[in-house]
Parts: C-alpha cells; structure tokens; sequence
C-alpha cells in the first residue's frame, strides 16, 4: 500500500513520511479488525477528500504586484468538520499541507471532540512585511478561500505565520463578502470578538501537560528539570512558560538565526516581548539579558537537557541531534511541533527506551482548544480562563492515557507512537465503515 501511495504521491516527501510513519503501527489491525481491508480503509483514508489550490494575488505598498500560492487541502471529514490551521511560509507547498492535514486526522480523532481533519496556507513569507500588506493579502487569500469553508464544513485556525493579526484580517473579509457574522468559521479570534481563553496558549501548555503526565508513569515530574525548547514562536513561548510554572529551568530557544542559552532560566516575559510585541530576533534577547548568550553554530540540541521540547517545524532533529541529546542524558522528547524528528532519530529515542510522544498526541492542546472556542460560538457563550485551562488540562490527560492503555492492548507497553497512530486510527476508521464509500 505504501508503494502504491509512493506513486500516486511521487516527489511529496513530507507526506510520505507521514503515511509511512503511521503505516508502521497498524499492522496488527490486519488480524484483529478485518473489516477495515474489506472496505479499504487505508487505501481511502490515504488520499484526501478535497484538494485546493488557488492563485493569490496581491499589491505591495510601493505598488508592485504579487502572486502567491494559496492551499486548503480537506483530508478527512469522518468525524467532523474539517479543522486545521492555516500556514503562511515560504516553504509551504502541497506536500507539506497533505502531510500536516493526514496528521490533523488522527490528532483531531485523539482530543475526543467532533472534527475531522485538514490544513491550509500559502507560500507566502509575512516575515518583514507591513501590517498593510498582510492585510491585503489575508483579504485576496480569503476571497478564494470563503467558498470552501464555513462552521459547518470546515473551520480553519492559525499555525506558522497565522496569529491573532492574520485570523482577524482573514475573519473580517470573509463577514464581509458573505455578509455574515458566522463566529465558527474560524478559530484562534481575539477575546472581545469571539475568541477563547488559552487558546493562544494552548499548544505549548497542552505538549508540556502531556509531558509531565508521561513523567508521571515513572514516578517523576518536572519540578528540576532541565528543559531546552527549539523555536521561539507562539508554541514555544508558551511551553517555556508553562514548564517554568511546573518548576523546571528552561535554558535554550531558538530562531532561524541560531539560539539563547540562558542558563538561569528563560524569562518568557521578555522572550514574549521580543518575539510577539516587537517582532525582533533572538540576538534582541541575548543583548538586553545579561545571563544569556546567543550561538549561531552548531544545533539547539547540542545543549545538554533532561527533556527536549522540538517546538520549531517539521524534520528539525535528525539522528545526529537524537545522538548528541542521548549521550547528554536526555530522559523525554515530547513535539510540539508537527513531524519535528526524521524517522531515524524516532527510531533511536524508541531503541534508547526514553519517553518520546509524537505531535500528533502531544501537540493536540491547540486544536482541542479550537475546538473549545468552536463550542462556546455555537453556544454564543464565554468561559473563564480558569475554566478552559481545566478542560485542556483534562483532554490531553484523557489524549495521554488512550495512548498508553492503546499500545498496552496492542503489544507494545510504553510505545506513544504506536498508542496515538493506532488510537487516533481506529476511530476514524470505524466511522468511515459506518458511513460507506464515500
């Protein structure tokens, strides 16, 4: 099957990767639930059922026009309505919208709640671009966009290059094309206009909630825990401040630029306001902290840690990184990112017998809470902080335990990987034998 999906899908290496990465744990689903090569699940749940792509065109403040690609990719709709966030960079193609959409399908599946899986964007880089010119390009990717989506058939978010700025921009065009004001039809709003709590915070909060519950299964927590995170926006800030709360001392992050090592602890206050307020690089933080330093060679995982946050982008640590954070005693690996370790350093962590979860487990705290905000719009309601934190809380610890008491069942005690592909699989499975061919 991988081979057929390998020539359907020629040159999408990022997507691969993740079907394969998925195919690995299945297996045993062959003998004990037949009826899914009956109906051909996989082959189905392997190709997406709706692919967009547009063109996005725009104009710059000094008049020049531009041209960008534009992606919705709706992978599965089995369980709900599609959701997934939206990726403005210039990396972005089909490839790695597929990859990022199959594995939304099964993340979505493991939060418990209602919704199916997708993943837009754009190759479009919003990175020294004024607030004008990503309002006029949020506005020309939404004109596209409007009549794909909608609170009843998908409901995009945000994910790299896609904030609070981008969400508003992109919500506003579609109210006013539409003529509208339909609050579900896209998640991560602000507060005084239909957003939710913690959902801002809810990445990188729910990876290290599930980080600590996998510490928990040894007898152990994070309070003196050395921790070292890659990246430094939106999930990363926020996963620094929650394992700073939990009493562990986060010493590195990271940039396109290189990365901080602040060995008295980052202070997520001034990496929020260098990151998110003004819009700065690392070297900002480094100059203004007199603790800290900023390296541009080498890796972020050269710097010793008990555990290692991969909260940047896709393939970030491979096998010699996985090496490096071994020999230096790394004890768990928990991505906040999406696919962020190569299949080899996967393998090594597995063989090495350290705790490792994989995005699709740890990473779900984000569209759980997409999904909270979703339900207080259809309610026209508003919860507390305090309140929303507590449901977080209490999903990914229900998403941790369907992983383990999962690879427990099938055979492999302690395996995450296997616990969340088999899982998040099975119930978008058996809803799609319940529904036909469709």
């Amino acid at each position: 099957m991988f081979d057929v999906v390998r020539e359907v899908n020629s040159g999408e290496t990022e997507f691969q990767q993740a079907v394969y990465e998925v195919m690995l744990s299945i297996a045993p689903l062959a003998r004990t639930r037949p009826e899914y090569a009956q109906w051909g699940i996989l082959k189905r749940i392997c190709e997406p059922e709706r692919q967009i792509i547009f063109r996005v065109p725009w104009v710059t403040d000094d008049g020049k026009i531009e041209i960008n690609r534009g992606y919705r990719v709706e992978f599965n709709s089995a369980l709900g309505v599609y959701k997934g966030g939206l990726r403005f960079h210039p990396s972005v193609n089909l490839s790695i919208i597929k990859f990022l959409g199959f594995e939304q399908t099964f993340k979505n599946s493991l939060t418990g709640m209602p919704i199916g899986g997708g993943k837009g964007g754009a190759n479009f880089d919003p990175k020294g671009r004024s607030d004008a010119e990503i309002m006029r390009f949020c506005q020309s990717f939404m004109t596209e966009l409007y009549r794909h989506i909608g609170e009843y058939t998908d409901v995009p978010a945000g994910d790299i290059g896609v904030g609070g700025r981008e969400i508003g921009y992109l919500f506003g065009q579609y109210k006013r094309i539409t003529n509208r004001w339909e609050a579900g039809v896209l998640t991560g709003k602000g507060l005084t206009w239909g957003g939710s709590q913690v959902r801002t915070e809810a990445t990188g909060y729910g990876t290290v909630y599930f980080a600590q519950d996998m510490l928990e299964t040894r007898g152990e927590g994070l309070d003196g825990k050395r921790v070292v995170v890659s990246g430094s926006g939106n999930v990363a800030i926020y996963a620094v401040k929650k394992a700073t709360q939990l009493g562990a001392t986060v010493v590195a992050v990271s940039d396109s630029d290189g990365y901080v090592v602040d060995e008295s602890g980052i202070d997520y206050r001034h990496l929020k306001d260098v990151k998110e307020k003004r819009r700065e690089r690392l070297t900002a933080y480094a100059d203004e902290r007199g603790s800290a330093r900023h390296v541009t060679g080498g890796s972020i995982w050269d710097v010793p840690c008990d555990i290692a946050l991969p909260c940047a982008t896709q393939n970030e640590l491979n096998a010699t990184h996985a090496k490096t954070l071994l020999s230096n005693g790394v004890q768990l690996v928990a991505e906040g990112a999406n696919m962020p370790c190569t299949p080899d350093a996967i393998e090594l962590f597995t063989e090495a017998g350290i705790l490792y979860a994989p995005g699709k487990a740890s990473n779900a705290g984000g569209v759980a809470t997409s999904a909270l905000e979703m339900q207080q719009n259809a309610s026209r309601d508003s919860w507390s902080f305090e309140q929303t934190d507590a449901e977080l809380r209490g999903i990914m610890r229900g998403i941790h335990d369907t992983c383990v008491e999962t690879a427990e069942t099938y055979g492999s005690p302690g395996n995450y990987v296997v616990g969340a592909n088999l899982a998040g699989y099975i119930k978008v499975a058996d809803a799609m034998v319940a529904q036909g061919v469709i």
